[in-house]
């Protein structure tokens, strides 16, 4: 994919962001600026910073951030960008800064755990009216579009159902009432899909998964247009929920390698759950590239870059002594609470992500306790499919 400049985003994203302003030296790479503050030398100095939105505070701006910003802004083919201390500070902040008590909001049924626990808990305390729903069903969505209906939420592809949300659509529908449509990338990344250009008005990723990429850093974003991006700012500053120092600086070093792992990702990803769909013990398996998959034609039209997602799902029996055995066999994937890094990571949404969600909605979106969850990493495809298929033996 090549950008305005004509070259290519793999090429532009290892020097996307890696000059800071104000900066007199010219690193190789980008420094970590382990500092709390920024010291200035008279009052008329701090007044130019302040005028000139230069670097004080800590929690006020960070180069580190300044340049992750700048990177994600580019890969996401948005205006700007904010850096949060986790996914979820980045989901919950900007829900608390666009929404006001009153307001109605339709959020995917088929959703992540804790933002499930967000939209009830949290918008709930202020009086925000959520709305689950199938945003498969469109004419269902459309009907339930209110006066007060402020934004649609979703993800790109579910966690962990891979169901895909129809962007266009769902954009169309909510720019109507002049809402917003804002969407969690994570699963996807940039590389497979900017939710900004099928009409998205906000993208989350959180930086902790694909983007870092190496398991060892937490950090979300948001990625908007400038005017929205001032409106969650300030509140960002007063729940303190930007990003270190430190996190951004390991995420924005990830960054300079995710061409290379990603797609690569993706792929494996792809044979993977195809292999999955041949074992007699594997009863499903949720991935948008399979011929079977239930939204073939609108995966066709979405995904047009280098794949769709690292992640799959799969459902055996339940049988829990089973499945223990099946994962201690296993090799190369191992079990983590989490997803993205260079190594395939398993997780078991009914006792992680989704143990907080009654079991009857559970089964309603196709997730049993014989689901697993799979973020598949860099290692050798044939070496993996090799791994999953011995460890099925486990069931017969």
């Amino acid at each position: 994919m090549k950008d305005a400049t004509g070259y290519t985003r793999e090429s532009e994203i290892l020097y996307e962001g890696g000059r800071i302003p104000g900066l007199g030296l010219k690193p190789e790479t980008v420094p970590c600026f382990l500092t709390t503050a920024f010291v200035t030398d008279s009052l008329s100095e701090v007044q130019e910073v302040t005028k000139q939105k230069g670097y004080t505070y800590i929690r006020t701006a960070n180069p580190n951030r300044t340049v992750l910003a700048q990177a994600i802004s580019y890969l996401e083919g948005g205006a700007g960008s904010l850096i949060f201390s986790s996914g979820m500070g980045a989901i919950t902040t900007t829900l608390i800064a666009l929404l006001a008590p009153g307001d109605h909001v339709i959020c995917n049924a088929d959703i992540y755990g804790e933002t499930f626990e967000t939209m009830t808990k949290v918008l709930g305390k202020m009086s925000i009216d959520v709305e689950f729903m199938d945003l498969g069903d469109l004419a269902a969505v459309k009907k339930a579009i209110r006066p007060e209906t402020k934004m649609i939420y979703t993800e790109v592809i579910s966690n962990p159902t891979l169901a895909l949300a129809d962007l266009k659509s769902l954009a169309a529908i909510i720019h109507e009432t002049k809402g917003l449509l804002m969407v969690d990338n994570t699963f996807t990344t940039p590389l497979a899909i900017r939710p900004l250009d099928f009409g998205a008005d906000l993208v989350m990723n959180s930086l902790t998964k694909f983007l870092n990429g190496h398991s060892d850093a937490m950090g979300g974003s948001i990625t908007a247009k400038t005017e929205i991006i001032d409106k969650i700012k300030p509140f960002s500053m007063l729940c303190g929920t930007p990003g270190d120092p430190f996190s951004s600086w390991l995420i924005y070093r990830g960054l300079h390698t995710v061409e290379l792992r990603v797609p690569k990702q993706m792929a494996t990803a792809a044979k993977l759950a195809k292999a999955l769909q041949t074992n007699k013990h594997v009863i499903t398996v949720n991935h948008p590239s399979l011929a079977d998959y239930p939204q073939r034609q609108l995966a066709d039209e979405m995904f047009i870059d280098k794949g769709c997602s690292a992640m799959l799902s799969f459902c055996v029996a339940e049988d829990r002594e089973k499945i223990d055995k099946f994962m201690e066999r296993l090799h190369f994937a191992h079990y983590a609470p989490t997803l993205g890094g260079i190594r395939t990571s398993l997780s078991h949404p009914v006792t992680s992500s989704h143990y907080n969600v009654p079991d009857d909605i559970r089964r309603q979106r196709g997730i049993t306790p014989g689901m697993i969850r799979v973020s598949v990493g860099v290692e050798n495809a044939d070496d993996l499919i090799n791994d999953f298929m011995q460890a099925l033996e486990i069931f017969n």
